[in-house]
């Protein structure tokens, strides 16, 4: 499980917290994974990151539950219809129904307080500011502003001189790239899950953006994308 020093990793389940799970433990961390319930509709991700977390053997999983339903605002917390069969053009332009208001600042609040209670200074985000989806919580600056806010925020920082960090070793790679990473990093892909609107068996339907964007880095990387799918055998 590693003997270095702690950091704390956003898990979400999908292919690219996976992989960046698998970045920390390559640099030697000792891994504590945190995961959110929190009224998504495709909870199916959930299992697959407890089935991430005990392959990469990180020395503790958290789930946490906050309901954002109560706020909505997405097609992934509300009755919103989840946007299918876009071009890789339309995937470029603007922010989708799947964009979850302020979900990485929360999630990434969540992270820095569990980094005080264990005097870490490290938090890791599978952000991608390449093949994405166009969230604004998924860009370099997002990511420069929630660390320096880290070390303005806390006791550990303002008092105790605690310097935060936070990682987004996947931030500038394509699809193809992570996988590529992953793969050698021994990511087993067949756990992750990434679709928006998985069916009851927690099969991708294929045609959101999250599996239209996975699909093409498989595609791109020349391996095939080890994921169940609908109407696949």
């Amino acid at each position: 499980m590693g003997g270095g020093r702690p950091a704390i990793v956003l898990l979400s389940g999908g292919l690219d917290s996976a992989t960046t799970l698998a970045v920390a433990k390559s640099e030697g961390y000792t891994l504590h994974a945190l995961s959110f319930r929190y009224g998504q509709r495709h909870a199916v991700e959930l299992d697959a990151a407890r089935a991430v977390a005990r392959q990469l053997g990180v020395a503790r999983h958290e789930v946490v539950e906050i309901d954002l339903r109560s706020v909505g605002g997405s097609a992934l917390t509300a009755d919103i219809p989840v946007p299918m069969d876009r071009s890789d053009r339309q995937i470029r332009t603007g922010i989708p129904a799947t964009y979850v208001p302020a979900r990485n600042t929360i999630f990434l609040s969540f992270a820095l307080a569990w980094c005080e209670v264990l005097e870490a200074a490290d938090i890791f985000i599978g952000v991608n500011a390449l093949d994405y989806s166009g969230y604004p919580d998924c860009r370099p600056e997002f990511i420069r502003g929630f660390e320096t806010l880290a070390n303005l925020a806390t006791r550990a920082s303002v008092e105790g001189g605690l310097r935060y960090q936070v990682h987004a070793p996947l931030i500038a790679l394509t699809k193809a790239e992570i996988i590529r990473k992953g793969q050698e990093l021994g990511v087993d892909y067949s756990l992750t899950r990434s679709c928006y609107a998985p069916d009851e068996s927690g099969r991708a339907c294929g045609r959101c953006d999250a599996c239209r964007l996975r699909l093409r880095g498989f595609a791109e990387a020349g391996v095939p994308d080890p994921g169940p799918y609908q109407g696949r055998s």
